[in-house]
């Protein structure tokens, strides 16, 4: 990584702090207006409640002045009175038969009841209802509760923003930092600095992006390594064939040799070893684009592995070779089988290249667990642990490669075309023979 810091207040850090800051607001919003709606219904409730408590114990003392005079007539209803004010209210006794009794003549309206801020008790003396108390309440003041609760939102709106913006930093320095790393990492790869990378530790989604991201870059060096070895390789493979090609020829035009059959032999031995390089390089840049021309239709692949294996019987045969078919019924995949059948062919190629005289070669096509196998086993030398890392590689011929003309390439091939079809490759060795095995869908 280089040494530069990461943006602490980059453009996205400015939308999450935006968002959460929103996000904070909108809560209070919400919650105050649902604590001033709560307090103003609370107090009218609580306010409801104390009237009904009051208006009953006025009510208690009218009817124990009642039944203390034995009627209306002097009855004393002053401890009523003194009660009503306490509550701050004004106090209104009517009769049964609805004439005032006590609170007529000070500005009360002639039915209480039709006033604003009246409640009422029943008057009950020895179980009958002789009458009734009304109390007048003032306007209710609830300023001092609201001012009250506006101070606690206010103070909630400040802690809940100071909140959001620590969030914010801390989300933003989380997602921002890593994310700033990643695309540093991109330019410098696109710059052509394979060795960079993210080395970015996140959690969740982010560090699965930048481990992505890194492993990613680690296959696109790999790759440029790989091309740059196949270009050195193909260089070296091209150069002796095209130096002897031009000595000969410079030997035939300056008349130092006679154009002879054994010259003419050598030159066009030459020849078809660059021709065989070209064809092989052609086949790699074919199977690598399979993937783009691939003509699929329902293809039986025990047909395919058994044309594959007849038009290579003359080559096996040559190479001392004896092939086994064991090919299942009813095996149809959905493929381009001009690219299977080039694919197959390429390990019988194979075979008949490394095998030693009197090995067995056994196709096989089954079914195996929603996919279609395909098998080529031999009874070869094998191969090492370290050989079967690299056996699909472009241009590796193994501990044999000295002795064996090629270029390398025919497995590469092989597993472009497996992948084009969505499937994959894989080889299995031990100490004697080498399964190859390819698994497509169904």
């Amino acid at each position: 990584m280089t040494g530069e810091r990461p943006a602490a207040w980059g453009p996205l850090s400015r939308r999450l702090f935006a968002a959460f800051v929103l996000a904070a607001l909108s809560a209070v919003v919400v919650l105050a207006a649902a604590a001033v709606w709560g307090t103003g219904q609370g107090l009218v409730s609580a306010q409801a409640e104390a009237r009904r408590q009051a208006a009953a114990r006025v009510a208690d003392a009218v009817a124990s002045a009642h039944a203390a005079a034995g009627g209306w007539d002097g009855a004393d209803l002053d401890a009523a009175s003194t009660l009503a004010a306490g509550a701050g209210a004004r106090l209104v006794v009517r009769a049964a038969d609805g004439s005032t009794v006590s609170g007529h003549g000070r500005g009360m309206p002639m039915n209480p009841a039709a006033g604003p801020g009246w409640t009422e008790a029943p008057v009950v003396v020895s179980g009958q209802v002789v009458g009734s108390v009304h109390l007048a309440f003032g306007t209710p003041n609830t300023s001092a509760a609201r001012e009250i609760a506006w101070g606690w939102i206010a103070l909630a709106a400040v802690v809940a923003l100071a909140v959001a913006g620590l969030m914010s930093w801390f989300v933003g320095r989380r997602i921002v930092v890593p994310l700033t790393h990643l695309t540093r990492a991109a330019r410098r790869i696109s710059a052509g600095d394979r060795s960079a990378r993210a080395g970015v530790d996140a959690p969740g989604e982010l560090g699965e992006l930048a481990s992505a991201f890194d492993h990613m870059a680690g296959e696109v060096a790999r790759s440029d390594q790989a091309l740059r070895d196949l270009t050195g390789d193909v260089a070296h493979e091209l150069r002796t064939p095209l130096a002897a090609l031009q000595a000969g020829l410079e030997e035939l035009r300056d008349g130092l040799v006679p154009p002879d059959p054994g010259r003419l032999t050598s030159l066009h031995d030459q020849a078809q070893r660059l021709g065989r390089i070209v064809q092989d390089l052609t086949e790699l840049a074919d199977a690598e684009a399979a993937a783009l021309s691939l003509r699929r239709q329902e293809v039986d692949l025990a047909a395919v592995a058994r044309t594959a294996v007849e038009a290579h019987a003359a080559h096996l045969r040559t190479a001392g070779l004896r092939v086994r078919l064991e090919l299942g019924n009813d095996v149809v995949v959905r493929a381009d089988p001009d690219r299977l059948h080039q694919a197959l062919g390429n390990l019988l190629a194979n075979c008949a290249r490394y095998l030693r005289p009197g090995d067995v070669v056994t196709v096989g096509v089954r079914r195996s667990a929603g996919a279609a196998v395909v098998e080529v086993h031999d009874t070869g030398p094998g191969m090492s642990a370290e050989e079967l890392l690299h056996v699909f590689d472009r241009r590796w011929r193994g501990r044999a490669g000295q002795a064996v003309v090629g270029t390398g390439i025919g497995l590469a091939v092989v597993r472009e075309l497996v992948t084009a079809h969505g499937g994959a490759v894989t080889a299995t060795s031990g100490a004697e023979g080498t399964t190859f095995t390819i698994s497509l869908p169904w």
